[in-house]
């Protein structure tokens, strides 16, 4: 059984900093892209980020691009997501998933097949 648990939200201040985990089983974890989606209140689910299968490709969205970086530790099977420069806007429930296409350009939701069960983070001002 295919089992992917993030971890790591919490509240923060604006400002601040947080580091979200995603631990990943039952899969090869260098055979998949994975990624980084969140959903705030009241809207609609999207990409933060991606990477390839073995680290060396990432994609931001728009609204994150220098503030966060994602990376992948195959010996860990776990993903991660470093969030510098908190604002209240990143307040979400933080979601990790993994999937068998990875593209520079964008992150689609019909691309990733297993989904965990998400973390909140809330940035306060």
């Amino acid at each position: 059984q295919v089992q992917v648990v993030e971890s790591g939200g919490g509240l923060v201040q604006a400002g601040g900093s947080l580091r979200l985990s995603c631990t990943t089983s039952g899969l090869t974890f260098n055979h998949y892209a994975m990624a980084w989606f969140r959903q705030a209140p009241g809207k609609e689910r999207e990409g933060v980020s991606s990477i390839n299968w073995s680290g060396a490709r990432t994609y931001y969205a728009d609204s994150v691009r220098g503030r966060f970086t994602i990376s992948r530790d195959s010996a860990k099977n776990t993903l991660y997501l470093r969030m510098n420069s908190l604002k209240p806007e990143d307040t979400a429930v933080y979601y990790c998933a993994a999937g068998v296409a990875y593209h520079d350009y964008d992150i689609l939701a019909d691309n990733f097949s297993y989904w965990g069960q998400g973390t909140q983070v809330t940035v306060s001002s």
